[in-house]
């Protein structure tokens, strides 16, 4: 196969299991101990794999609220609309677990003061994201302005046509790039007020990564295909080597280490440690088989 004995495996000082959502899993997992009835409300993180690890734990994914009438509900790391959030709390046979990462919960209240102030309320709010991202449709309801608009890259902002002053706010998993990008197009033809929402752990895995991929021949990124983080770091890394975006070990393949030297390692904040020692685990497999 034209492998390379030795091949160096080089892992991202910033990678995996961010803060906010440790302490969603922990959250979870403590009140699973304590209870028998427990609910996520949609999957708590965006990585199946983890998931799937926490239904074996009796901690069910909730669709409908209406289904259930006790027990705890675990509100995921992207955070719920406000609108969800107050019926939840209507209903006293409910115990609500607040697992909203901390730089989202940030990025909503921002939102709700936006909302509120009167000199604000005046503008239009932009918040720079994914508009079918479970954080960004939050994020909205945030705001009771009717003049709150989602940009998803240059292109949409380009395109933006409004009369007067603008607010901008981010998804927290942005890169800081497309949010920087985004603002110069707008502030060509408005006058804006930025605030940056993206969370730092974010951007120390996004630097991490591209730093990391300027020096290897091959980039394998570990995580949910419906992670947003992880997507991103995907596309960065691929700006600077060849790059695979995986979910499991199993997607691995051997023919991808062919006449390379090194191979770098980074996942998203939702990715847990098992499955990145496993898919390292597999890479020093094969490079030891050569």
């Amino acid at each position: 196969m034209g492998l390379k004995p030795g091949l160096k495996i080089k892992i991202a000082n910033n990678a995996g299991f961010c803060f906010g959502v440790k302490r969603a899993i922990n959250l979870a997992e403590k009140t699973a101990d304590k209870e028998c009835k427990v609910y996520t409300l949609g999957p708590i993180i965006h990585n199946p794999q983890e998931v799937k690890r926490l239904e074996k734990k009796k901690i069910r994914i909730l669709t409908d609220i209406n289904k259930i009438k006790s027990g705890s509900i675990i509100l995921r790391t992207h955070g719920i609309p406000f609108n969800l959030h107050k019926k939840l709390i209507k209903n006293k046979d409910i115990n609500i677990i607040d697992a909203t990462c901390p730089f989202v919960k940030r990025a909503q209240v921002i939102m709700k003061q936006l909302s509120i102030d009167v000199k604000s309320k005046a503008k239009t709010v932009i918040i720079v994201g994914e508009r079918v991202h479970p954080e960004v449709i939050a994020l909205m309801s945030y705001s009771n302005n009717d003049k709150c608009v989602v940009i998803e890259n240059v292109a949409e902002a380009q395109n933006f046509k409004c009369i007067g002053d603008l607010n901008i706010v981010s998804q927290t998993t942005q890169t800081p790039g497309n949010f920087k990008n985004i603002v110069e197009v707008l502030k060509k033809h408005h006058e804006v007020k930025v605030y940056n929402t993206i969370c730092k752990a974010t951007f120390d895995r996004q630097k991490s990564a591209e730093e990391l991929a300027k020096s290897v021949d091959l980039m394998i990124v570990v995580g949910g295909k419906n992670s947003g983080n992880t997507t991103r770091l995907a596309q960065i890394c691929s700006a600077n080597t060849d790059t695979y975006h995986i979910e499991t070990v199993k997607s691995i393949k051997k023919e991808w280490f062919k006449n390379i030297d090194s191979v770098g390692l980074t996942a998203g904040a939702s990715t847990p440690d098992w499955i990145i020692e496993e898919v390292e685990k597999k890479v020093k497999e094969i490079s030891m088989k050569n």
